[in-house]
């Protein structure tokens, strides 16, 4: 998940405070969804905010649509080697604080969708935080939740995995393939893209969490085809000027996620086809729109702040997700009860504003500091690109 947001960091390019918004809504109905699926008890058909596992795959698009924005044209003044500082910079401060909130609420997840975890010794979560830090998958056989997660302290750092693949791959690349070719490519992962929704036999494109080599596959699959449309959304399309942009596409953003399942487990290829068209043809009209729009006033006060907290609200709510399961299941409440609603309600209202203001204060406190320190120790003293 890349993102726009760089307090304190100069550059002469415009800059698109509606995707900087976007991002933000979209992390925060990731959270929602997450603290929703418990009331689901697993039940794809009953969750809420159905389709909020598609936010992922609109970062995935952002992000192509930002790097190409942000490094297309600077390959005359920048090596290879300062690329990647620039995106370790950007990337790698938060996911080291999300590997430690992990670490620090592990030992408070046990329960009964995590009966293991007490078994665990200190030093085997100490090496998967510090192999977390690296980013670096680690195999089942290594899986100290029991989940098949590639990173068990917190789980969706896996799109972070799958969001330096396409940093990679577009160093090494996409940024020297001409548009045709891109085009093409584009196509064929739109193509295996639809297949995996509409033939994988789950009527939805979720997962990539995992090394298992399905799990693998779903990952490169879900990212290949935003990516590539987003490098060729801003390489090809010229913003228009759209008033009330940031009103719809929040809309279209926000609804797109929350629609209910479609077909249920009688038609799954419906909702698979949904899953397709939205992130193939919704997603890439809802970025050109917010590219194409301006904000001012409060709602630019906004739109930045919902940048600030968009890539730190993603990176560090998951854990604290995971304490709020086993609360749940250690008290032995029945979510779906009036009694159980009463009970539940409030303690996920206080997960959303938990994570809200932990982000806020990463952020502040932490993020944008370190980034400065190292962006005064890593890269030439000049202008650093937003991205």
């Amino acid at each position: 998940m890349t993102t726009s947001s760089n307090i304190g960091f100069a550059d002469t390019k415009k800059h698109y405070l509606i995707l900087d918004a976007l991002r933000g809504i979209a992390a925060i109905m990731v959270v929602m969804f997450h603290i929703l699926e418990t009331f689901a008890l697993g039940d794809h058909d009953k969750q809420i905010i159905n389709h909020g596992y598609l936010a992922v795959d609109f970062f995935f698009l952002l992000s192509g649509f930002v790097i190409a924005y942000a490094y297309d044209d600077r390959w005359g003044k920048m090596s290879l080697k300062e690329f990647f500082k620039r995106r370790f910079i950007r990337l790698h401060p938060m996911i080291m604080v999300g590997m430690v909130i992990g670490a620090i609420l592990f030992y408070f997840q046990d329960s009964q969708f995590f009966p293991g975890i007490s078994e665990v010794p200190v030093w085997q979560m100490l090496l998967i935080m510090l192999i977390g830090f690296t980013l670096l998958p680690v195999p089942s056989s290594m899986d100290i939740r029991g989940w098949h997660e590639m990173h068990p302290l917190n789980g969706p750092a896996w799109s972070l995995f799958f969001e330096y693949v396409a940093n990679i791959l577009y160093a090494l690349v996409l940024r020297r393939l001409p548009n045709a070719v891109l085009g093409l490519l584009a196509a064929l992962a739109g193509a295996a893209l639809i297949h995996l929704a509409v033939a994988g036999g789950h009527g939805d494109i979720i997962g990539g969490w995992s090394l298992d080599p399905e799990q693998f596959k779903i990952g490169l699959t879900r990212l290949m085809y935003p990516f590539l449309a987003g490098i060729l959304l801003c390489r090809l399309i010229k913003p228009g000027q759209i008033k009330g942009a940031f009103l719809w596409c929040s809309l279209l953003l926000i609804a797109s996620l929350s629609l209910p399942r479609i077909g249920h487990s009688e038609a799954l290829w419906m909702n698979g086809l949904y899953d397709s068209l939205i992130v193939i043809l919704l997603f890439p009209l809802i970025v050109y729109l917010g590219a194409s729009g301006q904000v001012s006033g409060r709602s630019a006060k906004l739109s930045k702040f919902l940048g600030d907290i968009s890539y730190p609200i993603y990176i560090i709510h998951y854990p604290i997700i995971y304490t709020f399961m086993a609360w749940v299941a250690n008290h032995n409440i029945d979510v779906l009860s009036p009694e159980g609603l009463r009970q539940v309600i409030p303690m996920a209202i206080l997960v959303l504003v938990v994570s809200i203001a932990l982000a806020y204060g990463c952020v502040r406190l932490y993020d944008v500091p370190v980034r400065r320190w190292l962006t005064q120790r890593l890269l030439p003293k000049k202008a650093a690109p937003k991205e």
